[in-house]
């Protein structure tokens, strides 16, 4: 195998292996920090080998994935989950989770009140 098989950039990995939807999410993530190669923040560029950890966090939850096969183009789900071993943590359970505020419909904005009350129990 040459050197350029054994690695592939890191926003192409994940967009390949499905861990985000488009490439250029995957290119944004990387752009924004994101993304990590090993423990460090990476670049969109950063090429990727076997046995690497990547970490990707995306709307609050955390996905940690060692890389077990190098691929450069979208690949099935089948194909994909065998790319990567996946160690990510449990979801919380939904208690854990603070439920949002939610306002009955059409009732309309919340009124000065309303707001007041809210940042009382925020604690703002």
């Amino acid at each position: 195998m040459a050197a350029d098989e054994e690695s592939a950039r890191v926003d192409t990995w994940i967009w390949s292996v499905r861990l985000v939807k488009t490439r250029s999410q995957a290119t944004a993530a990387c752009r924004a920090g994101h993304v990590r190669v090993n423990g460090e923040r990476v670049k969109p560029a950063r090429p990727v080998r076997a046995g690497d950890e990547v970490r990707l966090r995306q709307g609050g939850v955390e996905r940690v994935a060692v890389v077990s096969r190098i691929v450069r183009k979208r690949v099935g789900a089948p194909v994909a989950v065998q790319c990567f071993v996946d160690h990510s943590p449990p979801p919380p359970p939904p208690q854990a989770v603070a439920p949002a505020g939610r306002r009955d419909r059409g009732t309309g904005r919340p009124t000065k009140r309303d707001r007041r009350d809210l940042e009382k129990l925020r604690g703002d």
